[in-house]
Order: C-alpha cells, then sequence, then structure tokens
C-alpha cells in the first residue's frame, strides 16, 4: 500500500436493516482483534452490542452501544447501530460523529429497499461508507443481481473489492480485486491464500477492469494508464480507494460472513488504511481547530450512575472537570457495551461519556466558552402514538420528570398534552419504539404506564338557526336568584369559531351581566348535544329581563347556559371530524399500493409528485381523517420494507354522518359514564 496510512483514533458506525447482521458482525471484529477471548451472541443475550435489558428482552437492538478495540496498533471505535427502522433516529445522531460507516446488508436484492433511507443520508452528510454484504455463505443469488440491486437504491457507485469463489453453489471464499490474490475462508479466522481457480481467471479480469474504470472517473492519471493498456500499480489502486473513500464518492463492497468470521481481517485491513483520520470528519463538519469543542451523540440515563453523554472530541483535548456549556463534566469513561472505563482524558477523534452533564441534548456542541454550534442530524417526524398514564396515582406526579429523562435520553419521542381530548399522548417511529420507552420508564424509572390510542378530536356544529329563551329563577329564605335571556343561535362558515354579540336595547339586561351570559353559553359549548366541543357558531343575546335584587352574574350565568342546553338539540347539531393534510414518501414501485392503502382509509388523494432530492422516490398527498391515521404507518411500511415515512398536519374539520358518526357519539357516551 501507499505510505499515507491515515493514523490516530477513528470511529466507525456500523448500520444497517433490521436482521443483516450488524452485533454479530461487532463480536466478529472484536473476537479477531483479540478484544473479546469468546464471541457472545444476540440470541444468547451475552454480547457486546445490544447490551440493554430492552434489547436482551427483545433480542435486537434498542440504542446504539460502543466497543473500541485495536488492530495492528490502530485504534478503532464502533458504534453499533440498532437496525429496526423504528430506531433509526440512533443511526442519523450517531453518524454525525464518526469518521465513517459500514452499512451491512444481507444478499437478498429484494431486502435492498430497506436501506435506502441509510443510503440518502450517508450522502447528503458526506460520509465516507463502505458496504459489507453479511451472510454471504447463504447467498441464493448472484452477486452481480444484489449489487444491481444495490445501485438502484443508492446515489454513489458501487465499487466491488471482491468475487465469490463458490463450490458446489456454496462461496467458499474471494478473489481481492485489489490485490489480485484469491483466499479461502477459514472458520473462526483469517482466510488462508491459495492459487486462483483457472475458470475464474476471465471472470477476475472482467470485474478488475470494472473496478478500475469505476476508479478513473475520479483520477485522470489513472483513465491515461487505462486508455493506454499500462497496468496500475498496486499502490497505485489503494491509494486511490482510499482517496475516493475519503472524498464519499465511492461505496467499496466487501464479502463475508460474521458468524463464522469469513472476510472480517481483509475488511479490517480496508478499515484501518482505507477510513480517513478523525481530522477530515472535523473538516467536513466544521468543526474549529481551536478551543476545544465535542458534540453529543447520545444521551444514556443509567441506573446507578446517573447521566452519561457519549460525545465525539472534535478538537483539542477535554480533561475529567471542565466546564462544558457552564456545566462541570463528573467523570469521563470509555464506554465497551455495557461497560465502563474511567479515563482521565480524551483527545480529537475520541468519543467518550461524560457524567452529570444533566443540561446536554443530543446534538448540541461542548465548548468551556459555549458558544459553537455544529450541525446536527435531522429529526425525524413522529408517526405513532399512544395516550399513557400513569398505572398507579401515585406515580402522576413522579411520571412528568421521568419522561422527561426518557425524551433526553430518546430524543425521537415527542410528549404532546391535547386539551381536546384531555390525554398525555406521548409519539414515536412504532409500536416496538413507545413499547421499548415504556419498558425503561418501568425498570430505569419505576413508573409503570397504561396506554391506549388517542381519542379523536371530534367537534360538533350545526346547520340551522334557532331562537331560545333561558329563565333561570329559585326563590329562598333570603334573596333569590334570577335571569332571563333570549338568544338567537346560527351556524357560522366551517372555521369561523364562536362569536358572541349583544343587541340589548333599554337596558333589558344591565351591562354588568353581558360577559355572565357569554360565560354561560362558552361553558355549554365544551360539550353540546352530541357530547363534544362546539364550533363555528355565533350567538346573540337581543333580549331579556332582570330584578333589581335577585339577579347576579351567576344567574345570568345559568341562564345562558340553560338557553343554550334547550335551544342546541333544535339546530340540527352535525359531528366534526378532524381531516389531515397526509404526505406519504414511498419507493415508487409501491406508490401504487400506498394509494390503496389510503382510499382503503377513506383518503382523499390529491396527487403525487417526484420526491425533491430521492431518485425514485414519490410523494403522494391526501386528505385523511384522523381516526384512519393510527396505524397508518404500520401498513406502509409493511409495502415498502420499512422504507416508507409520512407527515401530517391538521388541516380542517368534515361533516361525518351515518354508522361512523353514531359509533363515536356511543363511544363518547360511554366514556362520559365512566
Amino acid at each position: 500500500m501507499g505510505n499515507q496510512k491515515p493514523g490516530g483514533p477513528r470511529n466507525v458506525a456500523i448500520i444497517g436493516p433490521y436482521t443483516s447482521g450488524k452485533t454479530t458482525l461487532l463480536e466478529s471484529i472484536l473476537f479477531a482483534t483479540g478484544k473479546i477471548d469468546r464471541k457472545g451472541s444476540v440470541t444468547g443475550g451475552n454480547s457486546v452490542g445490544d447490551s440493554a435489558v430492552e434489547a436482551r428482552a427483545r433480542q435486537m437492538g434498542v440504542e446504539v452501544n460502543v466497543a473500541t478495540t485495536e488492530y495492528l496498533g490502530d485504534s478503532l471505535t464502533f458504534l453499533d447501530c440498532p437496525g429496526s427502522v423504528e430506531f433509526l433516529q440512533e443511526s442519523l445522531n450517531v453518524l454525525v460523529g464518526v469518521d465513517a460507516a459500514i452499512l451491512v446488508c444481507e444478499p437478498e436484492p429484494d431486502k435492498t429497499i430497506a436501506m435506502m433511507p441509510l443510503f440518502k443520508y450517508l450522502e447528503d452528510a458526506g460520509v465516507p461508507a463502505f458496504i459489507f454484504v453479511n451472510k454471504i455463505d447463504k447467498a441464493s443469488g448472484l452477486v452481480r443481481e444484489l449489487h444491481s440491486a444495490l445501485q438502484e437504491a443508492c446515489g454513489r457507485p458501487l465499487v466491488l473489492r471482491q468475487v465469490p469463489i463458490l463450490r458446489n453453489g456454496i462461496v467458499t471464499g474471494y478473489v481481492d480485486l485489489a490485490s489480485e490474490r484469491s483466499y479461502v475462508y477459514k472458520e473462526g479466522n483469517a482466510s488462508q491464500i491459495v492459487d486462483l481457480p483457472p475458470e475464474m481467471a476471465e471472470e477476475k479480469g472482467e470485474h478488475r477492469f470494472a473496478m478500475l474504470e469505476q476508479l478513473a472517473d475520479f483520477d485522470d492519471h489513472l483513465m491515461e494508464e487505462l486508455l493506454e493498456d499500462i497496468e496500475p500499480s498496486r499502490d497505485e489502486v489503494y491509494e486511490q480507494l482510499a482517496s475516493d473513500l475519503e472524498r464519499a464518492v465511492i461505496y467499496p463492497v466487501f464479502l463475508g460472513s460474521a458468524e463464522h468470521d469469513n472476510g472480517i481481517h481483509r475488511l479490517l485491513k480496508a478499515l484501518r488504511h482505507e477510513v480517513p483520520e478523525a481530522s477530515v470528519a472535523a473538516r467536513r463538519m466544521g468543526a474549529p481547530e481551536d478551543p476545544a469543542c465535542a458534540q453529543v451523540l447520545k444521551n444514556y440515563m443509567t441506573q446507578h450512575g446517573g447521566k452519561l453523554s457519549l460525545v465525539r472530541v472534535w478538537s483539542g483535548s477535554l480533561k475529567d472537570g471542565v466546564t462544558l456549556n457552564g456545566e462541570r463534566v463528573g467523570g469521563m469513561f470509555r464506554l465497551f457495551g455495557n461497560q465502563q472505563e474511567k479515563v482521565p482524558s480524551a483527545g480529537a477523534g475520541e468519543i467518550v461519556a461524560l457524567g452529570r452533564l444533566d443540561g446536554a441534548r443530543t446534538g448540541d456542541t461542548l465548548s468551556e466558552a459555549g458558544d459553537i454550534r455544529l450541525p446536527r442530524a435531522p429529526s425525524l417526524e413522529p408517526v405513532y402514538g399512544l395516550a399513557i398514564n400513569a398505572s398507579n396515582r401515585n406515580d402522576e406526579v413522579k411520571l412528568s420528570g421521568a419522561l422527561g429523562k426518557l425524551l433526553d435520553e430518546d430524543p425521537s419521542l415527542r410528549l404532546h398534552h391535547d386539551p381536546d381530548v384531555h390525554q398525555m399522548i406521548l409519539w414515536g417511529q412504532g409500536e416496538m419504539h413507545l413499547k421499548v420507552s415504556f419498558d425503561r420508564l418501568a425498570s430505569k424509572h419505576g413508573i409503570s404506564v397504561d396506554s391506549e390510542r388517542p381519542r379523536v378530536a371530534y367537534k360538533e356544529a350545526i346547520r340551522k338557526p334557532v331562537k331560545q329563551h333561558g329563565r333561570y329563577k329559585r326563590q329562598t329564605g333570603g334573596h333569590g336568584q334570577f335571569g332571563d335571556v333570549h338568544l338567537e343561535i346560527r351556524p357560522l362558515p366551517r372555521g369561523s369559531g364562536f362569536v358572541f354579540e349583544d343587541k340589548i336595547v333599554g337596558g333589558a339586561v344591565p351591562r354588568q351581566f353581558i360577559p355572565a351570559v357569554e360565560a354561560g353559553v362558552r361553558d355549554y359549548l365544551s360539550r353540546g348535544p352530541l357530547g363534544f366541543p362546539v364550533v363555528d357558531l355565533a350567538v346573540t343575546l337581543v333580549d331579556g329581563q332582570f330584578h333589581t335584587v335577585d339577579s347576579s352574574e351567576m344567574s345570568f350565568k345559568t341562564a345562558g347556559r340553560l338557553a343554550m342546553s334547550e335551544g342546541m338539540p333544535k339546530c340540527s347539531p352535525v359531528l366534526l371530524e378532524p381531516i389531515y393534510k397526509v404526505e406519504v414518501a414511498s419507493p415508487q414501485a409501491a406508490t401504487s399500493k400506498v394509494n390503496g392503502i389510503l382510499s382503503s382509509r377513506r383518503g382523499q388523494i390529491l396527487g403525487f409528485d417526484a420526491r425533491p432530492g430521492w431518485d425514485g422516490w414519490d410523494v403522494v398527498s391526501a386528505m385523511l381523517p384522523q381516526a384512519e391515521l393510527q396505524d397508518l404507518i404500520v401498513e406502509l411500511r409493511s409495502v415498502t420494507l420499512g422504507a416508507g415515512s409520512f407527515t401530517m398536519e391538521f388541516d380542517h374539520l368534515q361533516e361525518l354522518s351515518g354508522r361512523l358518526a353514531d359509533q363515536a357519539i356511543e363511544q363518547q357516551g360511554v366514556q362520559a359514564a365512566t
């Protein structure tokens, strides 16, 4: 190789779809580098990654896990990210602070659609990345087909670095196209070099020339050599591969099987020689050379040690006890799964956890002056919500503080207090995401919660005007109570809200009592004849009577409420349901299925257009009732292998009649009775 091998600590994110084998790859890397003497497994619950209680229980990643190891004297820190799309925000937050990523995938062309969002972020952020095709020993198709499917899913050229060697339809090794050497896999050990099978000579030549052609697109000197039939030196090829990776213009593709330790050493050598040194990512992020600064990639709420903030040090050196953004660091640690090793300091390029930074939020830039702001990861919009409350009423006060810590640890959650339905709704990226959050509330904060579907914020309005008289008269031993009003109630155009007017002449109702009439009317509007808040109407006070002794604000407030309760049922009340503007983003191959899903949910499709900046994607716009939104994301992900998503925004209220209206009114009556 060339003489410009990168040095210093470097950080690599391991990302990829669910079941692709990321955590198994991390175990294999740690075993190959001698960091662990025995590999754990996800199913066995003893892996370095997926170390959280919630991850162990589900045998799947739910948060970022960190492990640092050394390979031939170089320090490499790996950040194992969860694969489920419901925890995608964890990956996006981490990719801000790494020098490169390994995108792990299975050798199944049909599953490449699930990688599109990850490809898009890598390309938008300019993060260098390798592709590791895992489980190659179980491949059922041609690598060429997988290569084509992957290339359709991403925006950078894929540079195939290895060609599989097949024996009886099983991958037993590979030809390295850069070194032109052939290897056979050895279980638990580095691959063994062998002679190139004679029948593969032509195929190897074709693939190597294709690789060189791709590299030549980014280097004029290499292009000239190819045009003149000059074979480039091995060092030149490796240097070009490293340069193209650093500039994030290609995806080098490696093959292997993490379960059997196949292809791991070759991948490690590529990481050691080709992952750019830390200063490259610092320049990409615009980090200053001075003063020292770091950025929060993830917060952990530990049961006994309090809060830990995982940070990437961008420049300078940080020492334990330093004050960052006005808070003193209370402990500095290097993480290895769920283990913590105390360290006194950390330099540029290192990833460590800092203790007791209560004010630090994911994405924050930390410095002694606290005046540096580096780019953050994009925030995913929530797509699934559940109304929650403490199972034990004694925990209601504690729940608020616990939820604050939960949102600090997982910023992809949102908490919304809905005044229309009087519910506290926790929003996230899916049902599993929220279930994991509930488990954390129980395990870390000792609070159990009950959850249910959020109620729909139905309203009601009226169709026709009515004039109504309301009188409240009560005589007791002393002063009595007397209030008498005449109201005109009429509908207003949709979206007008509520208007109160008075046309009292001659003092029929004294001025000081008119606000009380309005208050009585407003009191009634919180629950109309159908059981829902009333909107879009005008109420006019046109006449009334009073008693010099017995009239009071309370008596006129009651008279106003009585007039409304008697008059509103005569106004032909109608139920209104909230309609949301929904925009669904999905690969074009799924657009027709998306249209079908929206139509089946009473959606009014407005049209579709190409998704800006996403080749091969559409955005379908539609109007959809709130009642149909609850599990929309589940169906969308089903037809897009997890790649589809949507945004929603309230648009208007629309009349609802028939069986659905009857069911809503009946349900509201049941809730009111309980």
